[in-house]
């Protein structure tokens, strides 16, 4: 089966194509960078050059590819975090959720893709009673830079999820560390970028359309949903790194 990865270049994206191609998938995978090509090619995947916010490009690439599967990685963090830039940085990621998100999720409905995955966030919940599941409420209520990301994800995960007759799965990942992450999590609940890519991965033929909290088991979450429907196991590790 073929599989698109948008984002395959990524924190995640990297970790996650080699992991499809063991399972025996045809892979393509995305970048929005030129120089990244042959990084993907070398990994086994058929490389394309694609900016999502380009809706008739990512048309004729889902099109092309007509994958049964797309996995939606993509995240625009490249501004980095520096009080000056902080701001900025979460607008642009914000912003990739949801028209980035929106591009992907005709595509795919044009393209005939039987699910659509795609990576969103575990740590915006609404205050509350601990540990969160995947029913909880999200913190509409945030203010300054924490509104703008959770407005992008309320409209990821609402393209996802309602991107019916497409199986629409989103998992709520944790914080990232592990190869191309920082040596230990930013935040909590954290996750190994293995065991991220590793969910993606299950979900293309497991799981039940919805949501999923993928991270590490932590007082702040609860993740029975993912391994019970998934059959994930946080301590997943891809070797060698």
């Amino acid at each position: 089966m073929k599989v698109l990865v948008a984002g395959a270049t990524g924190v995640i994206g990297k970790r996650l194509v080699p992991l499809l191609l063991d399972h025996g998938y045809e892979v393509h995978g995305t970048t929005r960078a030129p120089a990244r090509v042959d990084d993907l090619r070398r990994a086994g995947a058929h490389p394309i050059v694609l900016d999502a916010f380009d809706r008739t490009a990512v048309m004729q690439a889902v099109q092309t590819v007509k994958p049964g599967v797309l996995i939606h990685q993509l995240t625009d963090l490249s501004g980095g975090f520096a009080p000056e830039r902080a701001a900025d940085t979460l607008a642009r990621n914000s912003r990739l959720r949801t028209e980035g998100t929106r591009n992907l999720v005709e595509a795919a409905r044009a393209a005939g893709v039987r699910r659509l995955i795609a990576q969103s966030i575990a740590w915006v919940y609404a205050p509350g009673r601990e540990p969160h599941r995947e029913d909880d409420a999200l913190h509409l209520k945030a203010e300054g830079t924490l509104a703008v990301t959770v407005q992008g994800v309320l409209a990821l995960e609402g393209a996802v999820l309602g991107a019916a007759p497409i199986d629409g799965i989103v998992l709520r990942y944790g914080w990232f560390y592990g190869p191309g992450a920082n040596k230990v999590p930013a935040g909590t609940p954290p996750l190994h970028v293995d065991a991220a890519a590793n969910a993606a991965v299950l979900a293309v033929e497991r799981g039940t359309p919805g949501v999923y909290n993928v991270a590490e088991p932590a007082p702040y979450i609860d993740i029975t949903r993912a391994r019970r429907e998934l059959g994930w196991d946080p301590a997943f590790r891809r070797e060698p790194a």
